[in-house]
């Protein structure tokens, strides 16, 4: 559950140290709540402000000023944690409407897709701004996010949703179709989270730079042989499909186990390079094994 005092957009605040000081929460931080059983807040400070709970009231004016890690009660005399969100909380706790990335693919993604500060990356399918608001968090703050979105309704929440953590400034929404093509060129990276890429590989290949990475997530696995047998004919190489399943355990020490219920099966995650010349892209049309290459050769040579 993510609450809010207001809508004005906060600064996303980063608990660090400056110099040789602990960083004290001021107004307008973002904050995690956590009560003894695992219920989360998270909430923008402000003095006067205050969040109401089942298990009574906490007071923003009690945590101002001072640092985080710590415990504070409320009127009732329950405990809360007081804590810095991460990112992985900011993207489970977003208003959405459309479904979104799980973390768990996001920030694989990141790294497979080389993306960092000063990266320029253009995504499609903005939804809810799950993907999004991770992408600002990693270009920041030398970097750009281009995002494309058809509906109306889910840019604006998206667009809310980024300036309430305070990411938008590192973000270009855009509402159209992507059919009609990609503003950008020789972007870094580009990734599509729509029903049909196949349909928009020229486009992406247009937009990225040589080199550059491509990726895409789809549901289903007749979805991805669709995808995987067009990237080839229009550019791309060095393909690969993968899958990530997350297992938690439960955290006590004597009774270490799984927990009963894991976060599986989410999307395949479908990964690409751009190619620039078609003798290259020729060549690696199929992406095997050496030894793979001399039989398919030796069997060629025989027919």
């Amino acid at each position: 559950m993510m609450i809010f005092c207001d809508e004005k957009p906060p600064a996303l605040v980063n608990f660090r140290r400056e110099g040789n000081h602990v960083r004290l929460a001021q107004d307008g931080d973002l904050v995690l709540l956590v009560a003894q059983n695992r219920k989360q807040f998270i909430v923008r400070l402000e003095q006067g402000g205050e969040l109401q709970t089942h298990k009574g009231v906490i007071r923003f004016d009690d945590l101002l000023g001072r640092p985080l890690g710590r415990q504070v009660h409320t009127h009732l005399g329950y405990s809360f944690l007081v804590l810095e969100p991460s990112l992985h909380d900011l993207i489970k706790d977003l208003r959405r409407v459309t479904q979104i990335m799980f973390p768990k693919d996001i920030g694989y993604l990141l790294l497979k897709m080389n993306i960092g500060p000063g990266s320029r990356v253009v995504e499609a399918g903005t939804g809810s701004g799950g993907l999004t608001l991770a992408l600002a968090r990693a270009v920041s703050p030398t970097g750009r996010v281009f995002s494309y979105e058809i509906r109306s309704d889910v840019v604006a929440l998206a667009r809310k949703n980024l300036a309430r953590v305070g990411l938008l400034e590192w973000v270009d929404l855009e509402e159209r179709d992507i059919a009609e093509g990609f503003n950008e060129t020789d972007v870094d990276a580009l990734f599509l989270d729509v029903r049909s890429p196949w349909d928009y590989l020229s486009l992406a290949w247009k937009a990225l730079k040589g080199g550059g990475f491509f990726g895409a997530i789809l549901p289903t696995t007749n979805q991805v042989s669709r995808l995987v047998r067009a990237l080839p004919d229009v550019g791309f190489g060095v393909i690969e499909v993968e899958e990530l399943l997350l297992r938690p355990y439960k955290a006590v020490p004597d009774r270490l186990r799984p927990m009963d219920r894991m976060v599986a099966h989410t999307g395949y995650l479908i990964f690409a390079r751009k190619l620039m010349d078609a003798e290259m892209i020729e060549e690696w049309r199929e992406w095997r094994r050496p030894r793979a290459l001399e039989r398919a050769k030796a069997r060629e040579a025989e027919g």
